[in-house]
């Protein structure tokens, strides 16, 4: 499942939206798992190289969230 943060866009993949709030519990919580790591083998290496992708994913949407939220805005303002 992909997720969307633009809840006006669909590209016919199922998605569900997420919230700005979510995306920084969630990169709070892989930093943690950053700052904790040590590295001892390639498993981990891997896992750590995995983590530091996921990190650089979410502060990406980290710029995008608010955006959606604006467009929820518009859109119901419209609605009326």
């Amino acid at each position: 499942m992909k997720i969307r943060v633009d809840p006006n866009q669909h590209d016919g993949i199922d998605t569900m939206p997420i919230s700005k709030r979510t995306i920084e519990t969630l990169l709070d919580l892989v930093e943690v798992k950053l700052s904790y790591m040590q590295v001892s083998d390639r498993e981990d290496q891997r896992e750590m190289t995995q983590l530091e992708s996921c990190r650089r994913e979410l502060r990406s949407l980290m710029t995008v969230a608010p955006a959606a939220k604006a467009n929820r805005a518009e859109a119901a303002a419209a609605a009326h």
